[in-house]
């Protein structure tokens, strides 16, 4: 299982750990529900830790359940920490572009079934709402690129990466924990569910 990197805490000395940590780079996606996006970014060379939570919301340290209601704002996302040196900020984007579309598809789908307004509240839950949140300013540029203007096909918001709140630890790795492949240049579908 892959982990967060965590920075060292001592602010005197220059170790190893604190030289990688500074090498390494934070990207936030909100792709829908966060199990599928953050196995297929565990999956990709050049990532070194992921993490679910929840992001842009106006309360700190909601639960699931809270996040659930709509009330807090918050986004499903996945943290990603990954060595420029192997995989650029673009090809993140491109792996959320696919997760993107894939969703897209299986929501579509979802529609041609929905009998009743519960079910098409949940689909249209702000916990669902796509998001890039860079954390740089050559982020924000790429993204915008990528994704702004015609190129907002996903209806996907740019927006300045806020607070991030971990979710909890049964959402965590989850497909992986459930026995999908998290092995690095794993192309077998990722199926939704444990």
């Amino acid at each position: 299982i892959q982990s967060m990197p965590t920075a060292a805490t001592s602010s005197t000395t220059n170790t190893k750990a604190d030289e990688e940590s500074q090498h390494h780079h934070v990207a936030t996606f909100a792709l829908g529900c966060f199990w599928a996006g953050e196995l297929a970014f565990m999956r990709l060379p050049g990532v070194v830790g992921t993490k679910v939570g929840y992001t842009q919301g106006h309360s700190i340290d909601p639960t699931y359940q809270e996040v659930c209601t709509g009330k807090t704002n918050h986004r499903e996302a996945i943290m990603v920490v990954y060595d420029p040196e192997i995989v650029s900020y673009e090809e993140l984007l491109e792996v959320a572009r696919e997760r993107l579309e894939l969703s897209s598809q299986d929501l579509g789908l979802h529609h041609m079934f929905v009998g009743d307004e519960d079910d098409e509240e949940e689909i249209n839950s702000k916990q669902y709402k796509h998001g890039i949140y860079y954390h740089t300013e050559e982020q924000k540029i790429i993204a915008e690129r990528e994704f702004g203007g015609k190129n907002n096909i996903y209806q996907t918001e740019i927006k300045l990466a806020a607070r991030f709140n971990d979710a909890e630890d049964e959402h965590q790795q989850y497909l992986f924990k459930g026995g999908q492949s998290g092995r690095k240049g794993a192309k077998e579908t990722i199926r939704c569910f444990g």
